[in-house]
């Protein structure tokens, strides 16, 4: 039997299996498999990657050469729809709108992202038209963070417009008993309590936001806090935050490396709470891969954690660079094993009841269902 939707799809920020990871990447990559397992058929038809695209004139040959081949890519399958991951200003989809015009296509966009604020920079005013034309092309837009969805109803329909919550599957986040007690051997925690934390080692918010955890940690370790804090990541600022943990926490921080995340859930389950402050962070997948295995948060209220992170509940969240408040929200769950046992809790259950994956994305999926089949109608 057929599959009942062939869908060309197209990420023009950063196409699926880049070998730089991030969080945009995990989503994507996430909606992509979930359509696969739903017996949908899916094709990449272009690799073209668009960030800044109009201001590199050298790469507008490829964008021809992208959308040749994108067409005969979607008669080659017989597409009956096109779907674009992440379209915004610097990467606007440039593909999606021409191909599904020129072929009849339902057009649709997950993660499509509207701000008015970059018209009136010389540098994003053309990213901003182009992307804003892609919007105003599209079928149907898919948001995942609530304050683009309050940006985007300004030009788009309600009714072609739709919130998706950010999901992951939870089942492949689950607490392992085993994994814990292994690997707090190998580290050599003790009776410590166990800080996580992870991110890329990259400069910039990511490198700020590991920093900001090894001082809260070393402060909170002269105050007499028995911690041990274990990170996660890689990358070009790694002697820099090992120096810094190095003066601040000596003797009492070890770093893993880069841990592919289909082993993460082993890293979460050995730590006592995941602490990261998130600083503009959009979504953080993060927060709810630890959540679901039983880690309560600490994190900035900022961007896009307050829609993954219940404050009071499964975590909690302090207004962004406020120190004081970060470092009493770890100290309270470091010397309360009741407190983080029953926010633990609350945080996979909270989880597996708003963000499952499978669930959330079901919306999605009968939304394109109904925009294939109206389009064979015509």
């Amino acid at each position: 039997m057929s599959p009942e939707m062939r869908i060309a799809f197209y990420a023009p920020f950063k196409p699926l299996g880049h070998p730089h990871p991030s969080g945009d990447l995990v989503i994507g990559t996430g909606l992509y498999h979930f359509l696969e397992r739903r017996g949908h058929q899916l094709e990449r038809v272009s690799r073209l990657r668009a960030r800044w695209i109009y201001w590199k004139p050298w790469l507008w040959p490829q964008l021809a050469w992208a959308r040749s081949q994108s067409l005969k890519g979607c008669r080659s399958m017989g597409a009956n729809l096109w779907l674009t991951y992440h379209s915004y200003y610097k990467a606007p989809d440039l593909l999606g709108p021409e191909c599904s015009r020129r072929l009849r296509l339902p057009y649709a966009i997950f993660q499509g992202i509207y701000s008015t604020k970059r018209r009136k920079n010389w540098r994003s005013w053309a990213g901003f038209v182009l992307n804003r034309k892609a919007l105003l092309a599209a079928d149907h837009v898919f948001t995942n963070r609530k304050e683009d969805l309050n940006n985007l109803v300004r030009i788009i329909p309600e009714e072609k417009l739709t919130y998706v919550a950010p999901g992951i599957l939870p089942e492949h986040f689950r607490f392992d008993s085993m994994h814990r007690e292994e690997l707090r051997r190998e580290w050599g925690t003790g009776e410590s309590v166990v800080v996580l934390s992870a991110a890329m080692f990259r400069p910039g918010v990511k490198s700020d936001g590991l920093s900001w955890v090894i001082r809260s940690c070393g402060e909170l370790y002269r105050q007499e806090y028995p911690l041990y804090l274990v990170i996660a990541g890689d990358g070009k600022d790694a002697p820099r935050l090992r120096r810094l943990a190095a003066e601040w926490l000596p003797g009492r921080v070890r770093f893993l490396g880069k841990v592919p995340r289909e082993q993460m859930y082993r890293f979460y389950s050995a730590g006592d709470l995941f602490v990261f402050p998130g600083i503009r962070e959009t979504l953080g997948m993060v927060y709810l891969e630890a959540q679901s295995c039983g880690l309560p948060v600490v994190a900035f209220a900022d961007g896009g954690i307050p829609e993954v992170v219940s404050n009071g509940v499964s975590g909690y969240l302090v207004r962004p660079f406020d120190s004081s408040a970060f470092d009493q929200a770890v100290a309270r769950l470091l010397e309360d094993s009741t407190l983080r046992e029953r926010m633990g809790e609350a945080a996979s259950s909270h989880v597996r009841r708003r963000h499952d994956l499978q669930k959330n994305y079901g919306i999605v999926e009968d939304i394109l269902l109904r925009l294939a089949k109206r389009n064979e109608l015509r």
